[in-house]
């Protein structure tokens, strides 16, 4: 053979090499990118577990003449608050990811000022309805957790393999940003206080 058909040769096989590593690596960053969305979809499929019960855990509530309508109010108008913030999988930039955990966070504050006003009412305290409603509510908020605990998990994994080198080049050619984290509510470092 002659020389330069060798190196033709040699240079085809580099180029060869080197585009299946740019696919290589290209569908490896597809894959944790559809990881990443699947386990967003698992987080709003959580907080939307909880939507649904929130009614249910109203109406039982409800049907205490007594009691305060200003508390319902407030869960109702964050239940609507937070299940019209919706965050397309395609953007999980740490701001929509921020906006979403703010309005959750609401809906959780105004569900924990409800367990407290239950406490004053012991025949709602013991109606079977509103306790395996509350029992679901606390496994659906044990799910949240989880669910987003793995969702922060795979953006660790996605957010660092977009960051080494060489992989950062193939990132950046084909648009993969960096997805945002759930991150602990402001103030939740402080242990709350409880009185006696």
């Amino acid at each position: 053979m002659k020389k330069s058909t060798i190196n033709l040769l040699i240079v085809a096989g580099i180029l060869i090499a080197l585009f299946s590593w740019v696919i290589g690596a290209y569908n490896g960053l597809v894959t944790l990118d559809e990881e990443t969305n699947g386990k967003w979809a698992q987080v709003e499929s959580a907080y939307q577990r909880r939507a649904d019960l929130i009614p249910n855990l109203v109406n039982t509530v409800k049907g205490y003449a007594e009691f305060e309508q200003e508390t319902l109010t407030g869960v109702i108008e964050a239940r609507a608050k937070a299940t019209g913030i919706n965050v397309d999988a395609n953007n999980l930039s740490p701001e929509a990811i921020a906006n979403f955990q703010a309005a959750q966070s609401q809906l959780s504050g105004s569900l924990s000022r409800l367990m407290v006003t239950v406490e004053r009412y012991p025949d709602l305290k013991a109606n079977q309805n509103f306790l395996g409603l509350q029992s679901q509510l606390e496994g659906t908020e044990n799910r949240i957790k989880i669910e987003r605990d793995r969702f922060n998990v795979s953006v660790k994994e996605f957010n660092a393999t977009i960051r080494k080198f060489p992989k950062t080049i193939i990132a950046s050619s084909f648009g993969f940003e960096k997805k945002g984290y759930f991150e602990a509510d402001a103030g939740s470092e402080t242990a709350p206080e409880v009185q006696f």
